[in-house]
C-alpha cells in the first residue's frame, strides 16, 4: 500500500505531527522537544521489530490514549499516486487482486476506504502474522488464496520485503523505486509500468 498505491502522507501525519503534538501536551514539551524524543523511541526499536508498526503500541507506551479515534480525524491526509486508481481499474477483472502490506490493519482501513472493492483478498503481515513481510509471510499469503508462489505476481517500495524475500520463493516480484532512490535499473519507477509488463505477457 503505501509507497505503492498511497503517498506516506497519512503515515508521516501519524508518526511525525499526530503523536508528537499528543506527546507534547501530554508531557508539556515544545513539539521539537517531543518530536526529538520519539524520533529516537522509534530508532531504538526499529523496524524490524514487529510493535514498531502499531500505532496503537506507541500510543499506549506515551500514554496517549486510543489510536483509532485519533486517526479518523487524518482520513484527508489519504492520497494516492496519480496512476493509483486507473491502473486498478485496468487490472480489475482481469486479475484477482490482493493487498500484501506491511501496515497494520488500523491503518488499512483509512489507506483502503476508496479501493478496497477492487481486492478480493487483505494481508497484514503485522496483524495477520504477527511478522513484517518475510518469506514466511509470503508463503503463508499463497497458501491462503491457494496458489503457487509463480502464479503470483507482486510489487511494492521496499527492496527487502516486498523484492527479495518474495522472489526468494518464486514469486515474481518488482521493486517499485518511484525516485531511483536505490540506484537500480531494473525496478520500476510507476505502477503504469507493471500494467505494460503484463500486457506484454
Amino acid at each position: 500500500m503505501e509507497g505503492t498505491m498511497v503517498t506516506t502522507d497519512f503515515s508521516y501525519a501519524i508518526w511525525f505531527e499526530m503523536i508528537p503534538q499528543r506527546y507534547a501536551e501530554r508531557w508539556g514539551l515544545s513539539f521539537a522537544e517531543a518530536t526529538r524524543k520519539i524520533k529516537q523511541e522509534y530508532d531504538s526499536l526499529g523496524d524490524q521489530h514487529i510493535d514498531w508498526y502499531d500505532v496503537q503500541y506507541w500510543f499506549t507506551r506515551f500514554d496517549l490514549g486510543q489510536a483509532d479515534i485519533a486517526m479518523e480525524g487524518l482520513q484527508p491526509r489519504v492520497k494516492y499516486y496519480p496512476e493509483t486508481k486507473e491502473v486498478l481499474k485496468k487490472l480489475y477483472g482481469v486479475y484477482k487482486l490482493s493487498v500484501a502490506s506491511g501496515s497494520p490493519r488500523p491503518f488499512l482501513k483509512h489507506l483502503l476506504r476508496d479501493i478496497e472493492h477492487h481486492f478480493s483478498a487483505v494481508y497484514s503481515s503485522t496483524t495477520d502474522f504477527q511478522q513484517v513481510k518475510t518469506v514466511e509471510f509470503w508463503a503463508g499469503m499463497c497458501r491462503d488464496l491457494d496458489v503457487e508462489p509463480g502464479q503470483v505476481v507482486h510489487i511494492g517500495d521496499h527492496r527487502q520485503f516486498d523484492f527479495l524475500e518474495p522472489a526468494s520463493i518464486g514469486i515474481r516480484a518488482y521493486h517499485l523505486d518511484r525516485d531511483r532512490k536505490a540506484g537500480d535499473t531494473e525496478s520500476l519507477q510507476s505502477l503504469t509500468e507493471l500494467v505494460h509488463l503484463l500486457s506484454e505477457r
